[in-house]
């Protein structure tokens, strides 16, 4: 049985996979903002649920939970940091505190959880981090630039920190998930005040997009969640992991797309190094 440190387990992903790895006699140690949503589980699974009251925006809360798991079930096997949201809006509609919050919940929060894990990993000479970003932490679209910034700022974290951490025999994976049918999308997604200047502009495309009128989103969160799950039993660990077949056909298609740009750029880039014998 593992221990599974997991942020954001009220709805979404974080739901799903605390739901899955209860049900198979995993002990998941899961945070909330409240504890309203997971009543149920915290009743059904009263020996393998610690759910603990957290704000990620505090990172002084986050290494509290962290030291006190630790105190309590000795070790940290896996950490899943999925607590995050959407924010939509022009760059130029989003508020300062809506700008704050975003970067302080979806990519400091998950910095410091990672920070705090690893020196208890790295004693007990194993453990696996899944840092949940989305395909969009490749691939980019208008009305949606503070999320962008959030998911690619931590997906180079987690790039840079996989590198320094693997002699500790600690794996690290980055889930890149499509549109699922979660709260995320169709309820906890924040829209800023919008503007009107902005009306008819690509910026206000995903006004469609979150309306269910106009059809659900491809990703299954039960299918989801378990090739999450699965991912911790494959060595190495994979860095990167795409859900959804859409994600993937628009992540290559960017990919492609920005590999021919640069490889256009060979010359001017190659004219700007020092010449041999200057």
């Amino acid at each position: 049985m593992k221990n599974w440190l997991i942020t954001g387990v009220s709805s979404g992903f974080g739901y799903e996979i605390t739901k899955q790895l209860l049900n198979k006699g995993e002990k998941v140690i899961g945070t909330v903002r409240n504890t309203e949503k997971v009543e149920v589980l915290i009743k059904q699974y009263p020996d393998t649920f610690d759910c603990k009251i957290l704000d990620v925006t505090d990172t002084l809360a986050i290494k509290d939970i962290v030291k006190e798991t630790i105190k309590k079930h000795q070790r940290i096997d896996v950490v899943v940091s999925n607590a995050g949201y959407g924010l939509f809006g022009a760059v130029e509609e989003l508020s300062d505190d809506e700008v704050n919050h975003m970067i302080a919940t979806n990519l400091t929060g998950s910095i410091q959880l990672i920070r705090s894990v690893i020196p208890y990993m790295r004693i007990q000479g194993h453990g696996r981090i899944i840092q949940l970003s989305s395909y969009g932490g490749q691939v980019a679209f208008p009305g949606n630039s503070m999320y962008h910034a959030t998911k690619w700022g931590i997906e180079g974290f987690c790039e840079s920190v996989a590198q320094e951490v693997a002699p500790f025999n600690i794996g690290m994976t980055i889930v890149e998930p499509g549109g699922a049918r979660t709260e995320f999308r169709y309820g906890s997604a924040k829209v800023a005040k919008l503007m009107d200047e902005y009306e008819g502009n690509p910026a206000h495309n995903f006004l469609t997009m979150l309306d269910p009128a106009n059809g659900l989103a491809p990703g299954d969160p039960v299918k989801m969640a378990t090739r999450i799950i699965e991912s911790v039993d494959i060595n190495p660990a994979p860095l990167r992991m795409v859900l959804g077949s859409q994600a993937l056909a628009s992540t290559i298609y960017t990919l492609k797309s920005r590999l021919e740009d640069f490889e256009s750029q060979v010359e001017v880039a190659a004219s700007t190094d020092f010449q041999l014998g200057e």
